[in-house]
């Protein structure tokens, strides 16, 4: 069974204003020139490489860092090789204000962990990449400890959707196909 609470380093997805991007595309997360590639433990090199200022991205990630962005996170088109760059790389969970519709979808088939947290956009200043953040999937709890692990005394908390049952179901089995395999169909 997969942690229902986990705890990783943050990257907050902020543009040249130090605003989290709202309407990150599918196209800023995994670019259509990268379509041609079809194993997905090649995919995460190329996550986020045409996100202004991001585009050095994968090189710096690690397994269990955390996402942060702003309003409707993934929009645009169904690609699937948006969720599965991070999962590539081994992301802990993406964090957002709102998701895109098809994108929410593709990762809660596939797993990924994504998080809503409404009236994040306003709270931005109060997170910085290199902070760490707890996040508690059944509950919502989110927890902010800034400036990493040292920072544990200014510790902050905030309330973010918690998975719905068939999410959690689908994220402990590992996909939504496992999940179909274990009830049976």
């Amino acid at each position: 069974m997969r942690k229902i609470r986990i705890r990783g380093r943050v990257w907050a997805l902020t543009d040249p204003d130090g605003q989290l991007y709202d309407d990150i595309d599918t196209d800023m997360i995994f670019h259509n020139r990268y379509l041609h590639i079809t194993d997905v433990n090649q995919m995460g090199q190329y996550a986020l490489d045409n996100l202004q200022g991001w585009e050095d991205f994968s090189q710096k990630a690690q397994a269990g860092d955390i996402i942060l962005a702003g309003k409707n996170f993934g929009a645009g088109s169904s690609r699937q090789q948006a969720v599965d760059c991070f999962r590539a790389l081994g992301i802990g969970a993406v964090v957002a204000e709102s998701f895109g519709a098809i994108y929410k979808r593709n990762a809660i088939n596939s797993g990924l962990p994504i998080v809503a947290l409404p009236g994040l956009s306003g709270l931005a200043h109060e997170f910085q990449s290199g902070d760490e953040l707890e996040v508690d999937f059944a509950g919502g709890q989110v927890t902010l400890y800034p400036g990493g692990s040292e920072g544990s005394n200014g510790a902050k908390g905030f309330q973010a959707e918690p998975f719905s049952q068939v999410q959690m179901d689908i994220y402990h089995a590992g996909d939504l196909f496992a999940y179909g395999k274990s009830l049976g169909a």
